[in-house]
């Protein structure tokens, strides 16, 4: 298989692998034990807590772990919502969320919460005066996504965190596309919140983190015992996080976009050679991730594409089927790309594994199979 899905899960890296063995094979213990075993199980927690905490320029007492991103936002929406309800009730978010964002809003709405969409343009950004026109006395909370999953574009949050700043309202960031790919400094973004999910940058699936800047409290998602500081219970799981720790550390090393850019581009540019104005570019040409294209085939349907190469792993990135007909992506509409090259989308994401022989081999199974539908 030629896996260009990267967006959607990454292998978990042997070094990775490596230094979580330990501690599913020898090394046990309740890390809030007082025994031998247990402390070492929270030295090893503290270990990775700082290593996450030097990737996104944080500190070890802003990190929380979760199971993944859909819990750190629903930690963070819920857990705002709940705190805030004697300052506002409004949120703010953007038209080109992951549901992880939506759908929590659409539950805290249930019970009183208001929420306000802001759209964005036909490269998939947000302007940050959009934003300031929808804010209001009543809002807490506005809530961005740093890159988008399934177009790469990346928004401009340090200028939406002036705004924020300015009017009071807390600003969190869905970063589990961005972590690891491009620089992410919660200072430099200036958010209150960041949400990062392990299996995004090759660690495993199950793990995820939310930063909470310092000197904000909110409600906990998830209640019991005094585990992460009151913060998030539940008995942590010290393999995976030991995992995380080690996948940020390698990342605090390694983030060099370069062959990343490179495989894109590539992949883009021989499409457009051999089949000209059929193929279209959804997203910003240059405001994107170094790992992400997100190509649309007019006239064609995604998903039709791939099923005839099956040698490729990626993902259809605009034809999402409900009931009998195929309709485009929430992302691609709000952009406003034609039905015609959304409905056609593939998504291709690549990462540090890609080889070029794996991008030609792809691009030449495309070409036929869009020749062939043709």
């Amino acid at each position: 298989m030629i896996y260009l899905d990267y967006n959607a899960t990454t292998p978990v890296e042997e070094r990775v692998l490596n230094a979580m063995l330990p501690f599913l094979e020898s090394h046990h213990g309740n890390p809030s034990s007082g025994h031998a075993m247990g402390v070492a199980m929270k030295r090893a927690i503290t270990d990775a807590r700082q290593k996450v905490a030097t990737l996104i320029g944080a500190s070890p007492d802003e990190i929380v772990f979760t199971s993944g991103g859909s819990e750190s936002n629903n930690h963070c929406l819920k857990g705002v919502a709940l705190s805030s309800k004697s300052k506002g009730n409004h949120f703010v978010t953007t038209a080109i969320e992951h549901p992880a964002i939506f759908n929590p809003l659409r539950q805290l709405q249930k019970s009183g919460l208001e929420y306000t969409i802001v759209p964005v343009d036909r490269t998939g950004r947000v302007n940050p005066d959009d934003i300031r026109s929808v804010i209001t006395p009543k809002t807490v909370l506005v809530t961005v996504m740093h890159a988008n999953n399934e177009v790469g574009t990346i928004q401009p949050m340090a200028d939406i965190s002036r705004v924020c700043r300015e009017l009071g309202v807390w600003l969190h960031t869905d970063a589990a596309q961005s972590v690891g790919k491009i620089p992410v400094n919660v200072d430099d973004l200036g958010v209150d919140f960041l949400t990062l999910a392990g299996h995004k940058i090759y660690a495993p699936a199950g793990i995820g983190v939310l930063y909470i800047r310092s000197g904000i409290e909110i409600e906990p998602l998830i209640l019991g015992a005094g585990h992460e500081n009151g913060r998030r219970a539940g008995t942590e799981p010290t393999a995976s996080i030991v995992a995380l720790g080690e996948a940020c550390r390698i990342a605090s090393e390694t983030i060099d976009s370069d062959q990343l850019i490179s495989h894109r581009d590539r992949i883009f540019l021989t499409l457009q050679k051999s089949l000209g104005d059929r193929v279209r570019l959804n997203g910003h040409e240059k405001l994107r991730l170094p790992n992400t294209v997100n190509v649309g085939f007019a006239g064609q349907n995604g998903a039709e594409i791939l099923s005839r190469c099956p040698d490729i792993a990626a993902s259809p990135g605009g034809a999402a089927c409900h009931g009998q007909r195929p309709k485009p992506s929430t992302v691609l509409s709000a952009m406003g790309v034609p039905e015609d090259h959304a409905l056609g989308a593939v998504r291709f994401s690549v990462g540090r594994m890609t080889t070029d022989d794996e991008i030609e081999r792809a691009c030449g199974q495309l070409i036929s199979a869009v020749r062939d539908l043709s």
